[in-house]
């Protein structure tokens, strides 16, 4: 080889090299899939790649969970793990003189031949202690979360890798390691020097700190998912509602969609446009104020020092000294008197974001003032007698310190209400994990402990410039990426005398005034429906959220039992599949409930007697397999079995990316133990879906459920209402005629002629086999709500897979297993496509929305 072959070889080489690199286009930036053998798109279309190029450890072993959670809105990369016997590592390459942002995904489900139970590992990223010791499963079971994801924020450290070691614990004779997924996210220098409070004129250095996340709040705003953070951080920014503290809640403020935020000089990457045009306030009397305050709190680890991050911008005044405000910290002053909070005087002008650092040290015992938790409270300043009595935050971040290059906490303890509960129980078989709460990132863990540990527990406290006040912590639903409210909770302190006092503490209580004025005082031409329970009326709150308001009818055959159950349900359940309740009115003898507004109306408007375009048979698959989703987590995922009672395709309602979500809970039973499986109680329900067993023997199941979507499922097969009194007698009832004609082998003449030859065959079998076995006269006999919802999905992946490849992630498990199989299913994660029809449907047309708007008799 002469010399010129090569150097043009050793180029090809190196340029071969460049091309091939694990690292992506910045070179700093990886999402890993743990035992995953090929890379795939998670919801958010994140690409992750495998994780074998970085494991430098031998001998490990892949995993696949046997069981996905309906909390779990991607399978990528939670349903596969890479387990660890003994200790591993990973070495990932970084720019040493860069910040990073590393998350850990872990989804603690059953993995073949282990315990899950057994796990217990620690952490270690190059020399900074992360997790010591730790137990997914015991942390996801207390904070009653599926899975869980702990962030990072690492200092440079000069090095040009990134060394993540698992170690499994020798205090456990079975321990193992996993992990699901690792990011790592190359982020600017965001951190400096921050006030320690108490501690006149000095500062804790934060720039060379290892940080740990434990909170990120979008304050009077709704959720902010990673795929919509500013710089390129895929954050997650959680509604703050959960962590307010007493009765003095504020009122939340939204800036209208085209102002215009002016970072000036501060890095885009602090916080997303969106949090700076929301926030909380006190409210606009400025009397009350005075005599109140905004409290949030919030659940720590002990013995390390806490940086508090509050992000403020003000959209509505523009001069200095109008609204001037005192801060403290775990009953520390912060920001007070000659030194108080001027959102304009920091900022320098109306629309400029800034953001102020605090740190304190909360000691075991005394050191913080706070114990095992940290608290932040606001109140209006009267030194410089500011224009308005008022306070305001708009963004709260909470980051731990490292100390000794130690960042590893305890494990959570499980809150009161789940202390007489064996925890192996909850982690044994292919039983699923409890879960109230959609994904939470960053150290969300320890952010919902907090609620729970304090569920039903009144306490006072007495804090500066407020009076002692009583307070309870309830359950909290988590974050969701599934809510898409504005906010949840009111500032209204005097709750309604109809509701009990847990009913009224759960969400947000509106005045009639304000869902008068939303309303137009009732207008007629705002009503959008007509249910059992009252009219339905599109209306609009807190300056441009639109919402669906049910209005009770004195003279309706539903009332306050209806109302009540509603709200002490849809309240504590947050999930993608289920309507958003945001809050009541109980005032001035109406009785009010306030949801998100759902543009598309309710399922059955899209199947028949209908203007819109017709849905085509995979768009119709989707819809099912969501509401199934819901109907399933409301079965299995929650403390108690929760039987809906009333399913029905006009309570099935769509969002406007097509997104299926089950309504209406004022009929729903719910109990701790159901004597033999059922709760013994009057028959309710709509005619057409009624469970017969039910019927005949007054004992309600999740069977009965099961049986009501069998005729949905027949209905969005056949495109004709579940009874129509007009057809002759043997067809009448549609569960009835389809059932006769499924017997004959005459099904597919009394389909959906828009549908006809376009459905796979053997997509339609299973489609209308599964709907045959919910229809059976027996309970025993039906499915279980995971195996429907695992025949659905089965039967979408046969027509995809006859319409050819459409770039979908793969599915696991897709054998054609039989209906009954006793257990729960494996719910294979199907992401919604949505342009497989026209997206023309104006959201301002009057949509049938809630349950009875075509037949208001139907109860």
């Amino acid at each position: 080889m002469n010399e010129k072959t090569r150097i043009l070889c050793s180029f090809l080489c190196f340029f071969y090299v460049l091309l091939v690199s694990p690292s992506q286009s910045n070179g700093q930036d990886f999402s890993l899939s743990c035992g995953a053998s090929q890379p795939a798109d998670d919801q958010d279309k994140k690409k992750w790649e495998p994780d074998t190029k970085f494991l430098k450890t031998p001998n490990t072993v892949h995993a696949q969970a046997t069981y996905q959670d309906p909390s779990l809105l991607s399978t990528v990369p939670y349903m596969t793990a890479r387990i660890f016997t003994a200790p591993a590592t990973y070495e990932i390459p970084v720019k040493g003189d860069k910040r990073h942002l590393l998350r850990l995904h872990f989804y603690p489900s059953t993995y073949t031949g282990l315990n899950i139970a057994d796990s217990y590992f620690s952490v270690v990223a190059n020399d900074v202690s992360l997790l010591s010791n730790f137990s997914a499963a015991i942390t996801c079971q207390a904070l009653t979360q599926a899975y869980l994801v702990k962030e990072y924020s690492l200092a440079p450290s000069q090095k040009d890798v990134l060394s993540i070691t698992f170690t499994p614990s020798d205090k456990h004779p079975k321990a193992f390691a996993f992990i699901n997924g690792i990011e790592v996210v190359q982020m600017p220098e965001l951190f400096d020097s921050a006030a320690l409070v108490g501690f006149s004129d000095q500062t804790s250095d934060t720039k060379s700190a290892n940080l740990q996340t434990m909170f990120r709040l979008n304050v009077g705003g709704q959720d902010i998912p990673g795929s919509q953070d500013s710089g390129g951080l895929t954050r997650t920014w959680y509604n703050d509602a959960p962590y307010i503290f007493s009765a003095g809640l504020g009122v939340t403020n939204q800036a209208s969609n085209n102002f215009r935020i002016d970072y000036q000089k501060m890095p885009v990457s602090t916080a997303p446009a969106d949090v700076y045009k929301t926030a909380r306030s006190q409210g606009p009397n400025g009397d009350i104020n005075m005599k109140s305050n905004l409290t949030w709190m919030f659940q720590i680890d002990t013995n390390f020092t806490y940086i508090m991050r509050l992000h403020f911008c003000e959209f509505q005044l523009s001069k200095i000294n109008q609204k001037v405000f005192n801060i403290y910290i775990n009953n520390k002053t912060a920001q007070a008197d000659t030194n108080a909070a001027d959102i304009i005087a920091w900022s320098g002008g109306k629309g400029i974001p800034t953001y102020k650092d605090y740190a304190i040290y909360v000691d075991a015992n005394n050191g913080g003032g706070g114990g095992e938790e940290i608290s932040l409270q606001m109140t209006p300043s009267t030194f410089g007698k500011p224009e308005y009595y008022d306070s305001q935050l708009n963004g709260l971040e909470i980051f731990k310190m490292d100390t000794m290059k130690n960042l590893a906490g305890p494990n959570p303890k499980p809150s009161p209400m789940q202390a007489n509960e064996d925890v192996k129980k909850e982690f044994q078989g292919d039983k699923r994990i409890k879960a109230f709460v959609v994904g939470s990132a960053g150290g969300v863990a320890a952010v919902l402990l907090c609620a729970l540990c304090f569920t039903m527990y009144q306490r006072k406290r007495k804090f500066p410039g407020s009076e002692s006040h009583t307070s309870s912590w309830l359950p909290i639903y988590g974050n969701s990426h599934t809510s898409g409210t504005k906010s949840t909770i009111s500032g209204k302190s005097n709750n309604g005398s109809h509701l009990s006092n847990l009913a009224a503490g759960l969400c947000r209580r509106f005045s009639l005034s304000e869902i008068k004025h939303g309303t137009q005082n009732f207008d007629e031409s705002n009503v959008i429906g007509v249910g059992g329970f009252g009219k339905v009326y599109k209306g609009v709150i807190d300056g441009g959220t639109k919402v669906a308001i049910k209005k009770s009818n004195p003279n309706s055959e539903q009332g306050l039992n209806e109302f009540e159950t509603e709200i002490e349900l849809l309240s504590r359940l947050r999930h993608k599949h289920l309507v958003s309740l945001i809050g009541y009115c109980d005032d001035g003898g109406e009785m009010c409930l306030i949801y998100d507004y759902m543009s598309l109306g309710t399922l059955r408007e899209h199947l028949y007697n209908t203007k819109r375009p017709q849905l085509t048979w995979k768009r119709r698959l989707e819809i099912a397999i969501g509401a199934a989703r819901g109907l399933h987590y409301l079965h299995t995922g929650a403390k108690y079995t929760i039987i809906h009672r009333d399913v029905k395709t006009t309570n099935i309602l769509v969002d406007e990316n097509w997104v299926a979500k089950v309504s209406d809970f004022g009929l729903s039973k719910t109990g701790p133990n159901m004597n033999g499986g059922h709760v013994t109680t009057v028959v309710k329900g709509s005619f057409g879906y009624l469970d017969p067993e039910y019927f005949r023997r007054q004992q309600l199941t999740e069977k009965s459920d099961v049986y009501s979507f069998g005729v949905v499922l027949f209905e969005v097969l056949c495109a004709r209402p579940a009874l129509n009194p007009s057809l002759p007698k043997e067809q009448v009832s549609l569960g009835d005629w389809a059932m006769n004609c499924k017997r004959k082998g005459t099904l597919e003449d009394i389909i959906d002629p828009n549908l006809k030859g376009k459905i796979n065959p053997e997509c339609l079998k299973k489609f209308a086999d599964t709907a045959e076995k919910c229809l059976s006269d027996s309970g025993l006999d039906r499915p279980t709500m995971g195996d429907v919802l695992w025949n659905l999905e089965f039967a979408l992946q046969l027509q995809e897979t006859a319409d050819g490849p459409r770039h979908r992630t793969p599915s696991h498990g897709g054998g054609s297993e039989d209906l009954g199989r006793g257990g729960g299913g494996v719910a294979v994660n199907i992401d919604i496509e949505e342009n497989d029809v026209a997206d023309d449907l104006s959201s301002e047309e009057n949509s049938g929305i809630f349950s009875q708007i075509v037949n208001p008799k139907g109860r």
